[in-house]
């Protein structure tokens, strides 16, 4: 794992891409900061990233697009099957690079708080606890991109479905309050998503056994659910939408809570998709 991570380094550090990532997240930053901070004299400095979180949605995948989308179309990817570490360390060592590249500008940015501080009243808890949750909202962006690049070998189209699914997460909230919230409209929203799991798990797994198993399973407990307790679907879709938002529990940190079930979030999605990208990745090896 440690020499994955070495080359994925290297090679990160030898892209313009990621000193682009870097560039662009800290105009982002910087932006914001001189507009708040500075010209608006507000000292909340969590305001600043809370706004910058719309940048995610095309660097990370800019980032990300490459990670394994380049290895399966230069055929690279044969040579990592070739080493005597498993795809778990590979998946792990590349992962840890990209966070290692995350890691430099919000290294840049924690200085922004003590400068401020020097100059007016920084409540740097809340601050740095900001700056906590938006390292892990962006790890778990991370590993979101590098799933999505697992799939495909062109780079172009890793990046937009990576624009595309981060986007609509960044205004599920936003959507939740044009979806349907009866009972009815949220059982068929769950089946629509049961369906998709079912082929998310064939496409990765390659096994229509447990893919139609799994599906069959969930959709029988749906339908059981929603005949003996109907009023338990009521706004139930947009509930799910709102949960399943990484922005939305970020946005908790920024008004001065350290909510501990967001940090269990972050990391559930971090291994969800790092899981689903060895899978992926197993997947291709063995055919």
């Amino acid at each position: 794992m440690t020499a994955v991570f070495r080359h994925e380094l290297r090679g990160n550090f030898h892209s313009l891409t990621t000193y682009l990532f870097g560039a662009c997240l800290l105009a982002f930053i910087g932006l914001w900061a001189m507009m708040y901070n500075l010209q608006a004299a507000v000292s909340n400095f969590e305001f600043v990233l809370a706004d910058s979180c719309l940048a995610f949605v095309v660097i990370v995948p800019v980032l990300t697009m490459r990670t394994i989308a380049e290895e399966h179309r230069q055929r690279t990817d044969q040579l990592l099957y070739a080493l005597p570490i498993t795809t778990v360390q590979v998946v792990l060592g590349k992962y840890l690079a990209l966070l290692a590249v995350y890691a430099v500008p919000l290294c840049v940015i924690a200085a922004y708080p003590l400068i401020f501080s020097r100059y007016g009243e920084v409540y740097l808890p809340t601050s740095y606890g900001s700056l906590f949750a938006f390292f892990l909202l962006g790890a778990a962006l991370l590993a979101v991109g590098m799933f999505l690049s697992s799939l495909t070998d062109n780079q172009g189209f890793a990046a937009g479905i990576g624009i595309a699914a981060i986007l609509l997460n960044y205004y599920s909230v936003s959507l939740s309050e044009y979806v349907s919230s009866t009972a009815f409209g949220s059982a068929v929203a769950l089946y629509v998503l049961i369906l998709l799991l079912g082929a998310l798990i064939q496409y990765v797994t390659r096994n229509e056994k447990l893919a139609w198993g799994v599906g069959a399973v969930l959709l029988v407990l749906t339908m059981a659910a929603y005949w003996l307790e109907p009023a338990a679907f009521e706004g139930l879709l947009p509930r799910i939408m709102t949960q399943l938002s990484l922005f939305e529990r970020f946005y908790v940190f920024v008004n001065g809570v350290f909510d501990w079930t967001a940090v269990v979030y972050y990391a559930s999605v971090i291994g969800f998709f790092l899981f689903l990208t060895v899978q992926s990745l197993e997947k291709r090896r063995y055919n």
